[in-house]
């Protein structure tokens, strides 16, 4: 069971996933790279997502995403943060592509198992 705290933590996750998932419908990887304001807004995206995840704990990620590791969406969080100079455009891609629907799916599924 999850507190009311960690609940929110995941609607954020599932919200800031719905808005990357919209900004990057039917674009390629190259009008991606040409669109700085797409880019911007789905990096702050990321930052929330990687901030809620934190925020929600260790165990309850764990419970509710145990095939995703938190140390490294906590990483991948102070990368965009502290190292954005050295993020290539190819790294927001696979993460958007790749490893957002699986952190999408397992919130929305926390939520539901909740009801």
């Amino acid at each position: 069971m999850y507190s009311e705290r960690q609940r929110q933590r995941f609607e954020h996750i599932v919200e800031n996933a719905d808005r990357v998932r919209s900004y990057m419908e039917g674009q390629t990887f190259e009008q991606f790279a040409a669109n700085t304001m797409v880019q911007d807004a789905i990096e702050r995206c990321l930052l929330r997502i990687t901030e809620a995840a934190v925020r929600a704990g260790e165990d309850a990620m764990r419970e509710a995403a145990p095939d995703v590791p938190l140390h490294v969406l906590r990483g991948f969080g102070n990368a965009l943060r502290h190292d954005y100079d050295q993020i290539d455009l190819t790294t927001i891609w696979r993460t958007v592509q790749d490893d957002l629907p699986l952190l999408r799916a397992r919130c929305a599924a926390a939520l539901e198992s909740e009801g």
